[in-house]
């Protein structure tokens, strides 16, 4: 098994966490989240991972809430999806994050 992990800056008080684990080029495990430093901590903002045994999205509020959302895709397509949705739209989460929407 393989293991990656990194931490990406993406503008002021925003960061993205990726890890996944694999196998002979096969994804058997990922995480991917958008954090914002807000209130004196890192918060999960929109978390992406293969936990309880498939892929989902996490959707974190200021107040506390979490709604989940099933993927239906395999664990590379989400580890891309994760990828490029928090690259391309991490501003857009950060706002209604923030705005508490």
């Amino acid at each position: 098994m393989s293991a990656t992990e990194y931490v990406v800056p993406l503008g002021e008080n925003a960061r993205k966490r990726h890890y996944h684990e694999s196998e002979k080029g096969k994804i058997t495990a990922f995480v991917v989240q958008l954090e914002v430093f807000v209130n004196d901590q890192w918060r999960e903002v929109i978390r992406y991972d293969s936990a309880h045994g498939f892929a989902h999205m996490d959707r974190y509020y200021l107040d506390g809430r979490k709604v989940k959302k099933d993927l239906n895709l395999d664990l590379s397509e989400a580890l891309t999806l994760a990828d490029e949705d928090i690259k391309e739209n991490w501003k857009a989460y950060q706002r209604v994050f923030l705005e508490g929407r």
